[in-house]
């Protein structure tokens, strides 16, 4: 992309300047809180909100929403290939006798191909490879209690030593992560897709990501890629050690999914995956390579997939909710900001928009509040959440509070005051990056279009009528030059 095209007319501004959008002005904040507290005490069948928006942004919003989903030609090949590199890889891993950690393995389904809030294309699948973890660690926290190191109580001789620093307590991410690079390239070895137009690539490891990527390509050389797989190893704590102090109480849920509901979700297992600590200021940089961070990915599929203040929200066309499109209008416009400013935007990623979403979900909690016809409306908020948090430079983890997505340790100022730029811009524009162009899927056959045709017939037609002058031209001389040689 070239500078012109790159250029933003947006100024550069610091995130603290904090100029309300007109939409996040004060008494609009006031107006929703006032129509959470009526539509908790019963008061109000709706909440619908006194905002104006033009009819064409309403189609585009609606148009898009509609052209996100994934069709189910797509869906079911995709998710027959993926499962089959999945039951395979666990009878493979539960049959090697050289790595006896990773025999008693279960694979967890998660990401959001699993939630179906999944945009565009079944071009990506997330999932856990759950490992048994000793009976007792113990877990100390590394930064706000997201990222930990993790110990052995006590000495043991499992399987689970191979994977110890030298202290013999301490268990090593990097090694786990390692292994899991090995056993799966040794599994590729021996495996083949059905279709022997595929083939699986290990892709090369990236710092500080907790999974073994691989990617579905053409069997010729230099294919592009048609599915990413990501597999995580993710050590499983038994519920009955709880969960590490900084997450014990659980997320904030009482008013939006019920105090039931919360209950159930402390009470569930506790999941950490390898992650590298990143940013600034690590601390014991030792620490920091073979730290491990929690995972709450299963548990936000519970929350994304039973979403409703309601039991029976969704379950029938008269109880459907617009939650989930507006999450993947978000995620959508995340993805066209990233394409468009791949380099101002790197640190910006999916998971920001998912934490707003959820935030708003556990405010914004009545089913009313979320309606079809509201889809305009309801994303706009979203959105504007998105903004606000951008603003004030703070967006708390939803179950980690005292971790903020938004420090500058983890997204750097002048990066945030891009985004908040970048937002404006979209809302005087009216979201033309809410539809990133996407490439043309490889499954497809390439064919040239009705208007690709016409045009190669009409320079067709050119070349022939070029072509037959181009003879009656040539003719006429040489027919006077046949004549003058003859009356010689």
């Amino acid at each position: 992309m070239d500078g012109e095209a790159r250029e933003l007319s947006l100024r550069e501004v610091s995130p603290t300047e904090a100029t309300p959008s007109p939409r996040l002005n004060q008494r609009q904040r006031v107006q929703r809180v006032q129509q959470q507290q009526s539509s908790k005490t019963g008061e109000g069948s709706t909440a619908e909100e006194s905002v104006s928006i033009s009819p064409q942004l309403t189609k585009w919003i609606k148009d898009n929403a509609e052209d996100l989903k994934i069709r189910q030609g797509e869906r079911s090949w995709a998710a027959a290939v993926v499962n089959d590199f999945r039951e395979n890889l666990l009878k493979f891993l539960r049959s090697s006798s050289d790595q006896p950690f990773f025999q008693t393995a279960e694979f967890l389904t998660t990401g959001s191909y699993f939630e179906k809030v999944k945009i565009h294309s079944p071009d990506e699948f997330d999932m856990m490879l759950k490992l048994q973890a000793p009976s007792r660690l113990i877990m100390t926290e590394l930064d706000h209690g997201l990222f930990y190191r993790l110990d052995l109580n006590r000495a043991t001789r499992s399987p689970i030593q191979a994977f110890l620093l030298e202290n013999e307590r301490t268990l090593s991410s990097s090694k786990v992560l390692s292994e899991m690079y090995r056993l799966v390239r040794k599994f590729l070895k021996t495996y083949k897709v059905h279709d022997s137009r595929y083939r699986w690539e290990v892709n090369r490891k990236r710092p500080h990501s907790p999974a073994v990527t691989l990617s579905l390509c053409r069997t010729e050389d230099n294919s592009e890629e048609i599915i990413s797989v990501d597999v995580v190893p993710a050590l499983e704590v038994h519920s009955s050690q709880g969960w590490p102090l900084a997450v014990r109480n659980g997320p904030d849920v009482d008013d939006w999914l019920g105090k039931k509901v919360r209950q159930e979700i402390k009470s569930l297992p506790c999941y950490f995956v390898p992650k590298r600590l990143k940013g600034r200021n690590q601390g014991n940089k030792e620490e920091a390579k073979e730290s491990w961070r929690i995972s709450f990915s299963l548990i936000e599929k519970k929350m994304i997939t039973s979403h409703g203040n309601t039991k029976t929200c969704c379950e029938s066309n008269a109880t459907k909710c617009c939650r989930k499109q507006c999450l993947m209008l978000l995620k959508s416009l995340i993805e066209g900001l990233k394409q468009r400013f791949p380099k101002e935007l790197d640190d910006l990623c999916s998971y920001h928009g998912k934490t707003v979403f959820l935030h708003t979900l556990s405010i914004r909690f009545n089913d009313s509040m979320w309606t079809p016809q509201q889809l305009p409306v309801c994303f706009l908020h979203l959105l504007g959440c998105l903004e606000d948090h951008a603003r004030r430079s703070s967006l708390p983890h939803f179950f980690v509070s005292k971790c903020n997505l938004f420090s500058t340790k983890v997204f750097p100022r002048r990066a945030l005051a891009f985004l908040i730029n970048a937002l404006e811009e979209q809302r005087r524009q009216n979201l033309p990056l809410l539809k990133p162009p996407a490439p043309e899927s490889p499954l497809k056959p390439v064919t040239p279009s009705s208007e690709q045709s016409s045009l190669l017939t009409a320079v067709h037609s050119l070349d022939t009528v070029f072509m037959n002058r181009m003879v009656i031209v040539m003719a006429v001389p040489l027919f006077a030059l046949a004549c003058a040689l003859f009356l010689m």
